[in-house]
C-alpha cells in the first residue's frame, strides 16, 4: 500500500508541517510506502515553477492507494488534494483536533474522520474495525 501524507505546509513552520508526518511514518513503518511531499518542499516557488511543483504532488496522489490527512487547520492545498484524491477514488482518512465540536460537512463528505493520527492510522491499517 502507498499512503500520501496530506496536510498544510504553506505558512507553517517546518516543525508544524513535518512533526505529524514523522509520527505517521513511525506508526506506518514497515507496513506501507509513505509518500511525503515535505521531502521536496521549497518555501518559495516562482510562478514559472508552479506547474512542475504541483504536478509532483498530483503524481504522488495518483500513485497512492490512500491519503492520511492532517485536518487540524484549514489549508488551501490540503483541500484541493483531498478533492483530487476523491475524484481518483482514493481512500481518505483524516484526523482532526479532538476538541473540535463541529467538522465541516465538506470534510465529512470527502474523508473518514478520526480524533487522532493514531486512530486514523489504525483505521487505515484495519479497515474492518
Amino acid at each position: 500500500m502507498r499512503v500520501y501524507l496530506c496536510g498544510g505546509i504553506h505558512a507553517l513552520s517546518d516543525a508544524e508541517a513535518q512533526g505529524w508526518r514523522e509520527r505517521a511514518k513511525a506508526l506506518l513503518a514497515s507496513h506501507v510506502t509513505v509518500l511525503d511531499p515535505m521531502l521536496r518542499v521549497r518555501r518559495e516557488v516562482s510562478d514559472s515553477e508552479l506547474h512542475s511543483f504541483i504536478s509532483e504532488d498530483l503524481r504522488e496522489i495518483a500513485e497512492s492507494d490512500a491519503l492520511i490527512v492532517n485536518a487540524t487547520r484549514p489549508s488551501w492545498g490540503t483541500a484541493m488534494e483531498i478533492v483530487y484524491a476523491r475524484v481518483l477514488q482514493r481512500r481518505i482518512v483524516a484526523f482532526i483536533d479532538p476538541r473540535e465540536k463541529s467538522v465541516s460537512p465538506w470534510l465529512r463528505y470527502h474523508c473518514e474522520i478520526h480524533p487522532s493520527l493514531e486512530e486514523a492510522v489504525t483505521s487505515l491499517m484495519n479497515p474492518t474495525t
